[in-house]
């Protein structure tokens, strides 16, 4: 048998896998908004719905599949929410943030100066998924993130 290896090639050791409503749009969607890559896509039984699909963007993979309640693979749409989000670090935040809004999403948060040194902003998909897309801007120590934590935490509790 040949050597192989435990993770396939171009994957990361951690790979995640969104459940979506009507995965065809949300490969649409992920591939407008955020250049997405299609590498594969297997349908459904029915041939319509998606089974499994590879999406990558940039040096990432994530997989994607739609909703399936027979399965317990739930959408944040039947969910109500989700409880996990994503953290994509791109060249230019407000660029990629201004086209997922053009291509559907909803802002969460506009795009800004962050204590730890990310430019960041914060979208929901039209499907129910959240994404940071960030652009790391300045190094910091941990001493400065600190201080600019314990800064942040002040202003937030004036507004609350």
């Amino acid at each position: 048998m040949a050597n192989v290896n435990p993770v396939p090639e171009g994957f990361g050791t951690i790979t995640p896998g969104l459940v979506v409503r009507n995965g065809a749009k949300a490969i649409e969607f992920y591939q407008k908004a955020f250049g997405a890559e299609e590498r594969m896509r297997m349908p459904g039984p029915d041939g319509k719905s998606i089974m499994h699909a590879e999406l990558k963007i940039g040096n990432s993979i994530f997989m994607l599949s739609d909703e399936n309640p027979q399965w317990g693979s739930l959408s944040p749409e039947s969910l109500n929410g989700t409880p996990c989000g994503f953290y994509l670090y791109v060249n230019d935040a407000n660029a990629w943030q201004k086209r997922a809004l053009e291509a559907g999403a909803k802002e969460v948060m506009p795009v800004q100066d962050m204590f730890w040194g990310d430019k960041m902003g914060c979208v929901l998909d039209p499907f129910g998924h959240k994404w940071n897309i960030a652009t790391h801007v300045r190094d910091l120590s941990r001493d400065e993130i600190k201080k600019g934590q314990d800064a942040w935490m002040r202003e937030m509790a004036q507004k609350h």
